[in-house]
């Protein structure tokens, strides 16, 4: 199994949602995060003073999947969040060794 976390602009959320469900994908977990790469944030101007915004607002989409199709999830994503400008995001694939579903015991591949 795989763990993909994935950092995303947050408006192509609905659009990965939507490819990953194709995918037969019924899980994920997303939460709100800030942070920045190269773009390294910017300035903005409120009220007349301009001030720095130095983490930027994205998306973090983590799922695990069977081995067999972590690649195939990782193109999906690369697909349909690429824009082509700074920002797009990472992708981050990590070994998991087991995952445990607490309501029935169920391990690994049943418990994804």
């Amino acid at each position: 199994m795989k763990k993909i976390e994935a950092i995303i602009k947050p408006f192509k959320l609905d659009e990965l949602k939507e490819a990953l469900s194709e995918l037969q994908i019924n899980g994920m977990t997303v939460s709100e995060v800030k942070g920045f790469g190269r773009q390294k944030g910017h300035t903005e101007i409120y009220r007349g003073a301009e001030y720095v915004v130095d983490f930027i607002p994205k998306i973090k989409v983590e799922l695990v999947v069977p081995e067999e199709i972590a690649s195939q999830v990782v193109e999906t994503i690369i697909t349909n969040v690429r824009t082509g400008k700074i920002g797009d995001g990472k992708i981050f694939v990590l070994p998991v060794e087991t995952v445990l579903r607490i309501r029935t015991g169920e391990r690994d591949n049943e418990a994804i």
